[in-house]
């Protein structure tokens, strides 16, 4: 056989190959374009759009976005209250570290205590949010009758504009079992070797976790906060579940997605959402971007050369 051959014969079953595995991709493939790529491209082009969804989209430019960033009764205090939020971010990250630090000790019954902690965040979101509506009812919710018994003022929660965010971080963090477990898992592969050279040197037990474990963990304490960027710019459900009206009292509750949300399915304004929906890509995108930016000061790969 001739090369010539041999490579029109080689270049056929290359073909054949590529057509096979199109083939067994197919059904994704489809799934991406129809379900992804498409919906991606429409509400950028709606974002230009009047589009009322009952009528056909109007092309009216940039109207959408002026219209946005002009908006001083809805769409900026959106934005203040979902950065209000960011707030909670540090603090889950610190607790969470701290819980499994605790946890991470050789005692006897510690699965016990990992399962309380760890319970919480395996709630459905529904059932929490109705549950922590209870507990801080001003009138007869169980933590405003704690503070009660130890003579501590009482606060309204979630009908106070100035304590309704505060009682949703608290929310959140009843539920920071799931990280928790996490950063377990990321502290049984931190090196004994490393451990035990610092016991020779005499560091102490803080010296030890500043210098050793933090770094040793680091991958995922960047994984979990980009996560919770990603997360706290999303923040819907309990907004949704919880307040009444929703975005209330006096709009301090309206975050990002939920005014998205009513712009999108209660006033049917979808090029006004479309818009919306690429300003919260951009925020996050540029967000995430910085914190990518950063990881090379902090993030330590073991294996990496420095």
């Amino acid at each position: 056989m001739t090369a010539r051959a041999r490579k029109v014969r080689s270049t056929a079953s290359e073909r054949r190959n590529l057509l096979k595995g199109l083939g067994f991709i197919s059904p994704w493939i489809i799934g991406f374009l129809v379900l992804t790529l498409y919906p991606i491209c429409a509400s950028l082009y709606y974002s230009f759009c009047d589009y009322k969804v009952t009528a056909p989209p109007h092309w009216v430019g940039i109207r959408n976005y002026v219209e946005l960033f002009t908006d001083q009764d809805y769409f900026l205090p959106s934005l203040k209250n979902t950065a209000f939020l960011f707030i909670e971010l540090p603090i889950s990250l610190v607790l969470s570290i701290a819980l499994a630090l605790l946890l991470n000790q050789k005692l006897r019954g510690m699965a016990l205590f990992r399962t309380l902690y760890y319970l919480p965040s395996v709630v459905p979101t529904v059932a929490s949010s109705i549950l922590w509506l209870w507990l801080l009812n001003p009138q007869y919710g169980l933590v405003n009758k704690t503070l009660e018994m130890l003579h501590i003022p009482t606060t309204p929660w979630l009908q106070s504009p100035i304590w309704s965010k505060p009682a949703f971080i608290l929310l959140d963090l009843w539920t920071i079992g799931g990280g928790m477990v996490i950063y377990l898992a990321a502290l049984q592969g931190v090196p004994r070797h490393l451990y035990e050279a610092a016991d020779l040197d005499g560091a102490s037990a803080w010296r030890k976790t500043w210098h050793i474990t933090l770094p040793s963990i680091s991958p995922v304490i960047f994984f979990n906060a980009v996560l919770g960027i990603i997360g706290t710019f999303q923040y819907f459900t309990q907004s949704f579940l919880i307040t009444s009206p929703v975005g209330g009292p006096a709009n301090s509750t309206l975050f990002y997605a939920l005014y998205l949300y009513q712009n999108a399915f209660n006033y049917f304004r979808m090029g006004y959402a479309a818009a919306m929906a690429w300003v919260l890509f951009v925020l996050t995108l540029l967000a995430t971007l910085v914190v990518f930016k950063s990881s090379a000061r902090w993030v330590y790969y073991e294996g990496e050369a420095r």
